[in-house]
């Protein structure tokens, strides 16, 4: 079939001139079209479970509201992990499926399972919010904004109305969140004497309130024979107002609002605040929305700031962070190696061949295989992302190679000779099926990437179809258009065939390793070995650092710890930060986000005691030290910092993740502790940061149920007037009126000063059956302590170590820990997990591991199809073995680490290393078939013939990924140490291939005779 498809292409070069120009013409329509993004967007089957009970411990939310949910979703089949975090009055579950469920059913099983289980769940618990993730990761762009003219209430409301809500329908765009900022409130602060006096409760106070503030219809009348709608306004317009309303106490008598509380229209109790530097401003960050490209989103945001801030100058909008700089870096940089790259390969064909027209030939490979995979990849949706470009970009030497087979063979016709045409029609026959089983195996190689399980394996779905794709068009290149091109326009050489001198040298080698088999096998084992006990040295990871210009410090003082007492050690951290020069700006920000939804009732978890730090740092071309050794002089500073846990790096790709579980949480706090321990005597890793929470102090309420009983007080009663007293209503619960068009909701509560008197709070009237009575009579009250927040896993408690690398590789820090006394024997009823990159590296391994078995067997199948031989296509199989040494030896001598890129690059080198022994065993058995030559000459033949293609393939290959490996253009720390496996690997397949395959051809030959001696049948041939 490729014979009569090239010698059809050479008689009829139109048709394929019009499908390769139609080709590219939906390539570059393709290109045009396809989104760009860091990573592809990966549809994970993860459902988000949020169940909101304001006030509740983390105690409780485990009890009465984690254990049934997560009891109901276990059940549902194909969960694979359940995750619980709980924290104050909220719980959050994360349900994990098997990668094979599909979304919506893990959706719609989840939301049944969690709304069979309502009626046991408790009465004041918000209806459970169940959904699954709608955006990508996080910010990709981060702004702060400052108005001299603004106090933060007001600064805050323009934030949200005149930049978020135009910001929001933008095409691509997910989520703006607020960060930092104040919300305005009617605040009812309550007069602790007065309300005594009146013996008024606060909770009773709150809800009359309610009652009064709503407005509500009221029916419908038929006055003057017209129908009118009847509405009742039941509001006030000021705080003035509102201060004069007239409430019923449970006496019967009345009061003003006045008498019992001092009103005023204000801001909410600050909850978060973020800063730029020492300025307190108010940002909004950029999410953005599943599908949508990173570069596409980020412009049509910029572009909009622009306008925005043109159309409101006295308010300042600066971008703090930009996490599409580096994406954009990348696929520039990724543009400008396959640009480069295809020119290397092509100049090693120009200094082989010599010949203009025919490096001209060749080179149209490059173009005409990439261009049309674009129309492909776009059709099948991928986007233009790290991983689809980092396919093309190694890819970029193999695809010249069939070019340079089919050009080298044809030029070595007309050396002898022969017309273009003639040498086109010969050559293409004669080489027409080691070009197409080299293609068939690298395809064999990159497809069962494609189907890989697990996380990894939905990552790597496109690289694996998106260099079969350009494999394979290379393979029509090589089939129709080269052979054709160089039929019409190459030109007889002036000179004949000629040795080079290498090529002489070659020869010399050859047939004294011909002479001396054993040895020569011997000597191939021996390096093979070697290159085995190098692998123990080998450091080992799943994801090696970038080198971005930021930096993330998270930062978690003791529980109870205030908003200001945050901002004080935030201030701190930020000075030891700014004294580096590396360091340009800081981003602050403590506290919790306000810039929820009121109306839904949740207001998230406070969380003053935390803050986190965006450093931004200069580019990595103007920085002195990496981001990692930055990162570890900065945990040097911080250490100066008593009393708080700061954490330096984002968490994922520098921290390496231990997870104890058991149900007995005394033990398994005990044992969380003393292993945190030994692990901060580990030499070099950096913090050692522990999920088990420190104990908060608490207000602990018990009733003495007799006198309650005797008062006709409840607990229910208690709680409330002391949560409302204390921090106000729930959410829904508030009374809100309209104020300028803003629903302002309208909270009382004690002032700060009275919220700290203990013996005031025992004072406070509670609702009873024959009236209120002071709270110290149905109740004690005594200072305590609890649990901050709980994590649970897979229905156990869970206590999380998180130890930062600090520059070390994880496979390292992970031997180093799991050494350690404490684990070798665990206790009962403790259990030992790794979550993370850990559990991620494992998976790794495996699934490449399975990929590459299932390359090598594809490559084995292939070979037997094309060549009709069992036997044989072993001798192309020994190659695999001689590519080991030298990619082992270039990650030991680089120090780079055996991870996700350099794993890419071993399974790439498996089908590159046999596209040499192909072409070498295919001329051998050309030889002995059509020539009749003996074996000698038949492999003395074949290694003068093949190999210099050989030696030019593997140079272009080298030549196009030498920019990759040696890291130029945008941060390389992904890419390079694939290219380096690559050209290693390259290497020794190479020199040892030409040398050694031979001698394995022997022995297989001399196999197969032998075979055929002990399998000989009466009348059958020898």
């Amino acid at each position: 079939m490729s014979l009569n498809l090239s010698a059809w292409s050479i008689r009829n070069p139109i048709p394929a001139i019009l499908l390769f120009l139609l080709l590219t013409l939906a390539g570059l329509v393709g290109f045009s079209r396809m989104q760009v993004q860091n990573f592809p967007d990966v549809e994970m089957p993860t459902i988000w479970v949020t169940a909101e009970l304001p006030g509740a411990s983390a105690v409780q939310l485990e009890n009465e509201v984690a254990r049934p949910l997560e009891n109901a979703i276990s059940s549902i089949q194909g969960v694979w992990h359940i995750q619980s975090q709980l924290s104050d009055g909220q719980a959050t579950l994360q349900v994990e499926f098997r990668l094979e469920k599909p979304l919506q059913e893990a959706l719609d099983q989840v939301r049944d399972a969690v709304a069979r289980q309502r009626t046991d769940l408790p009465a004041e618990l918000l209806d459970p919010v169940v959904r699954k993730e709608q955006f990508s990761g996080s910010a990709i762009l981060t702004y702060a904004v400052q108005a001299q003219h603004m106090d933060q209430e007001q600064l805050s409301w323009f934030v949200d109305q005149q930049l978020i809500r135009p910001l929001q329908a933008l095409a691509g765009v997910g989520a703006v969140n607020r960060l930092g900022g104040s919300e305005r409130e009617l605040r009812v602060e309550l007069l602790p004497e007065q309300l005594l006096a009146f013996n008024f409760s606060a909770a009773e106070l709150s809800a009359q309130l309610k009652l009064v503030l709503q407005d509500s219809s009221g029916g419908q009348t038929d006055i003057g024979g017209a129908q009118q709608s009847v509405r009742t306004f039941a509001t006030v317009q000021s705080a003035k107002e509102l201060a004069q309303l007239e409430l019923n106490l449970p006496a019967g008598q009345r009061v003003r609002l006045s008498q019992i509380a001092t009103v005023s229209d204000t801001v909410r109790e600050a909850q978060s605040q973020a800063l730029l530097g020492d300025q307190q401003v108010v940002g909004f960050e950029i999410v953005r929305a599943l599908g949508a490209g990173e570069l596409e989103v980020a412009s049509l945001v910029q572009a909009r700031v622009q306008r925005l801030q043109a159309e409101h100058p006295a308010v300042q909008i600066r971008q703090v962070a930009d996490l599409t700089q580096p994406v954009a870096e990348n696929y520039q940089g990724s543009l400008t190696l396959l640009y480069e790259g295809a020119v290397l390969a092509v100049l090693v064909v120009w200094l082989f061949l010599r010949s203009g027209r025919a490096t001209l030939v060749a080179a149209t490979a490059l173009p005409l295989s990439v261009i049309p995979t674009f129309a492909l990849m776009y059709w099948l949706g991928y986007s233009l992302n790290t991983v689809t470009l980092l396919s093309l970009s190694l890819v970029v030497g193999v695809l010249v190679d069939d070019a340079i087979v089919e050009i080298e063979n044809i030029m070595r016709h007309l050396r002898q000779g022969k017309t273009p045409y003639q040498a086109a029609m010969e050559a293409a026959d004669e080489i027409g099926l080691a070009v197409v089983a080299t293609t068939f195996a690298l395809v064999a190689v990159f497809l069962p990437t494609a189907f890989m399980g697990g996380v990894v394996g939905r990552f790597f779905v496109q690289f694996g179809w998106t260099a079969a794709f350009a494999v394979l068009f290379s393979l029509l290149v090589a089939r129709l258009l080269t052979p054709m091109l160089a039929a019409y326009w190459l030109q007889p050489p002036r000179d004949l065939e000629r040795q080079a001198g290498w090529q002489r040298r070659y020869q010399q080698w050859l047939l004294r390793c011909l002479h001396h088999r054993a040895r020569t096998l011997l000597a191939a084992a021996a390096c093979f070995v070697s290159s085995l006990a190098l692998l123990p040295w080998l450091p080992t990871g799943f994801m090696p650092a970038d080198d971005l210009p930021q930096i993330q410090v998270s930062v978690t003082l003791p529980p109870g710890s205030s908003l200001e007492q945050t901002l004080q050690v935030s201030a701190q951290l930020r000075e030891l930060a700014m004294q580096n020069p590396e360091v340009q700006q800081v981003f602050t920000l403590a506290g919790t986000s306000v810039g929820m939804d009121e109306d839904s009732g949740i207001a998230g978890p406070l969380q003053l005691n935390k803050a986190s730090l965006s450093l931004q740092l200069l580019p990595s071309q103007q920085r002195s030290v990496s981001r990692l050794q930055l990162e570890s002089q900065l945990r040097t500073l911080f250490a100066a910092v008593p009393g708080v846990r700061v954490r330096v790096g984002d968490g994922e790709s520098d921290t390496y993740q231990l997870v104890l579980q058991g149900e007995d949480s005394q033990l398994l706090s005990h044992f969380a502790n003393q292993l945190a321990q030994q692990l901060r005597t580990l030499d070099g890793i950096g913090a050692v940061t522990s999920s088990a929470s420190l104990t908060r102090p608490e207000l602990v309420v018990r009733p003495d149920f007799s006198r309650a009983a005797s008062a006709g007080v409840v607990p229910a009663d208690i709680a409330a007037s002391l949560r409302v007293a204390t921090s106000g209503d729930y959410g829904q619960e508030l009374a809100r009126i309209y104020l300028n068009e803003r629903k302002v909701p309208v909270r009382v509560r004690l002032s700060a000063a009275d919220r700290a008197d203990l013996g005031l709070l025992k004072r406070l009237p509670v609702p009873g059956l024959h009236g209120a009575v002071p709270l110290e009579t149905v109740a004690s009250l005594e200072l305590g302590s609890g649990p901050a927040d709980l994590t649970r896993y897979d229905r156990q408690r869970n206590i999380s170590l998180d130890i930062e690398l600090n520059g070390q590789s994880l496979g390292q820090v992970e031997q180093a820990i799991l050494a350690l006394p404490l684990l070798q024997q665990l206790p009962a009823g403790i259990q030992l997990a790794a979550e993370g990159d850990a559990e991620q590296m494992a998976e790794l391994f495996s699934s490449f591991g399975l990929a590459m078995a299932t390359g090598v067997l594809c490559i084995y199948i292939v070979l037997v199809l094309l060549f009709k031989d069992f036997v044989q296509p072993v001798t192309i199989l020994a190659a695999l073995v001689l590519s080991v040494p030298g990619a082992v030896a270039a990650l030991f001598v680089t120090q780079s680490a055996l991870s996700m890129p350099s794993m890419i690059g071993l399974i790439m080198l498996i089908g590159i290393a046999s596209k040499n022994s192909i072409l070498l065993v295919d001329y051998i058995i050309l030889a002995r078939r059509n020539l009749q030559l003996s074996r000698l000459d038949a492999l003395v033949d074949a290694c003068q013939k093949r190999g210099r293609p050989i030696v030019m393939t593997s140079l272009a290959m080298g030549a196009g990924m030498l920019p990759i490996a040696l890291g130029l253009g945008a941060d390389a720390s992904f890419r390079a140490p694939m290219a380096i496996v690559v050209i290693g690997g390259l290497f020794t397949s190479t020199v040892l291939s030409l040398l050694v395959v031979p001698v394995v051809f022997t022995y297989v030959d001399d196999l197969v005779l032998w075979l055929r001696t002990c399998f000989k049948t009466p009348g059958s041939p020898l």
